[in-house]
């Protein structure tokens, strides 16, 4: 007869679960196996031992205990829209909040208190019956926890700031399974790091929002062809430069009807009247091949590039940030753009600047709070035993590679991979020793350290 004690890790700590969780727990030889292990990145192929699909905080400090209780090394699952595999630990314990999606809404207070797995177009839905919005990135799917502990760049930075701006507050289990509540007024020194720290403090269990009034956005793709590149990326660098907070303004290249073209993605938040002027503007920066640009809900902008987001494929990114676009960076993405390796890959540039710049660098986490340009490589390709990938990764990394001299240092850590832990601490500056030491206070064992966490294993 077995006994408990001749149990392997994994299986022990699937009996502990199994009789205290009020989820469901999934192991290797489960049917729901594959399934359940399923990211947005179809490329990561780890294999986690156990995965603790959570119904409540309670569950969630179980997992945490197990986990610690076997030696079993810690992920954790939120939207699911993890790129670098860090939300699954090969043989260890993924703690899946993917079914905490709950979000309710005080339009008095014109809040939002959205549970550890919601997405961003979860909160949007939820706010929209008000008309009101969150501050989000661009793509409805992410997870809207994920996205606001690295930052939350999109179409309403420069009027609201960063998602992380707007982070009131939030529930966290503690790597101990100690329960609190980081805000302003309770325990400021989490609430400081979780604000641009990442998840390498503790599991968010659920998190408070700011929400703004917003019935509509002023906001579309205008596509130019690749020839007039040149021009009219000179055009939007000197536009977004002199951009009143309510226009922020993306560019990039993506494949549509089978070529690849520049984008730019306006977003005006401001009086429709004055948007149309600004948005006019940049229609006659070049002759457009489509100009898609009216009045939406905030639900409708964020769905502009679900194409491009499609759960499965595989995906590789890398990410630099820019002080400005000078015509020698122009012409870098253009030529890169020409020659990409996959019709499904993309490249965008994302646009800090206004009420995010102003945010002083050390009252955040977050440090880098200058105006800047984000630039995201997405390299992207249908999943094939003929393609393992490795032309368009190297296709993403040249190309980061060429940008890397006139780059800021560091990068956006929800963009770095686990390989890059010394750009992840550059991106910190002043900040990094006291996110370390935080680090150290809060997580001393490194339970978090390759969880989800962007300090990771720069901390451990």
């Amino acid at each position: 007869m077995t006994t408990p004690t001749q149990l392997s890790p994994p299986a022990a700590a699937a009996r502990r679960l199994r009789s205290s969780l009020r989820g469901t727990v999934v192991a290797a030889a489960d049917a729901p196996y594959d399934t359940a292990r399923q990211i947005w990145n179809g490329a990561v192929g780890h294999r986690p031992a156990l995965i603790a699909r959570c119904a409540d905080d309670q569950d969630v400090a179980a997992a945490i205990g197990a986990a610690r209780e076997h030696g079993l090394p810690l992920s954790v699952r939120g939207g699911g829209h993890d790129w670098a595999g860090r939300a699954l630990r090969d043989g260890g314990v993924v703690l899946d909040l993917s079914a905490m999606r709950a979000v309710t809404v005080d339009p008095a207070t014109r809040t939002a208190v959205a549970q550890g797995g919601a997405t961003a177009g979860d909160v949007v839905a939820a706010a929209a019956g008000y008309g009101l919005a969150p501050v989000t990135g661009t793509v409805k799917s992410v997870g809207m926890a994920g996205l606001t502990l690295a930052g939350g760049y999109g179409p309403l930075c420069g009027r609201h700031g960063l998602a992380l701006d707007n982070l009131l507050g939030a529930d966290v289990i503690l790597a101990d399974g100690r329960h609190v509540t980081a805000s302003d007024t309770g325990d400021a020194d989490l609430y400081w790091a979780l604000r641009g720290g990442g998840g390498t403090f503790g599991v968010v269990t659920a998190a408070r929002y700011r929400l703004h009034p917003l019935p509509q956005v002023l906001a579309g793709l205008i596509l130019f062809p690749l020839g007039q590149a040149g021009g009219v990326l000179r055009g939007y660098a000197e536009i977004a430069a002199a951009a009143p907070d309510e226009l922020t303004i993306m560019t990039g290249f993506l494949n549509a009807g089978g070529q690849m073209l520049l984008f730019v993605f306006p977003a005006w938040s401001g009086d429709p009247a004055r948007g149309q002027d600004a948005i006019a503007a940049l229609q006659r920066l070049g002759t457009p091949v489509m100009s898609q640009v009216a009045p939406m809900p905030y639900a409708g902008v964020l769905g502009m590039f679900d194409a491009s987001v499609v759960n499965g494929r595989h995906y590789a990114l890398a990410t630099r940030w820019l002080p400005a676009l000078t015509d020698d960076t122009a012409a870098m993405l253009t030529a890169a753009a020409a020659g990409a390796t996959s019709p499904l890959s993309a490249i965008a540039v994302h646009h800090f600047h206004g009420a995010a710049a102003r945010v002083p660098a050390q009252d955040t986490a977050f440090a880098l709070r200058r105006d800047h340009l984000l630039v995201e490589i997405l390299a992207a390709w249908e999943p094939s035993p003929h393609d393992d990938g490795t032309a368009h990764r190297a296709w993403a990394q040249d190309l980061s590679g060429q940008l890397a001299p006139g780059a800021l240092p560091g990068g956006y850590p929800n963009l770095l991979g686990p390989a890059e832990a010394d750009r992840t601490l550059l991106a910190y500056g002043r900040n990094a020793p006291r996110l370390l030491e935080l680090k150290q206070r809060y997580d001393p064992d490194g339970v978090f350290s390759t969880a989800t966490g962007t300090l990771g294993t720069a901390a451990s």
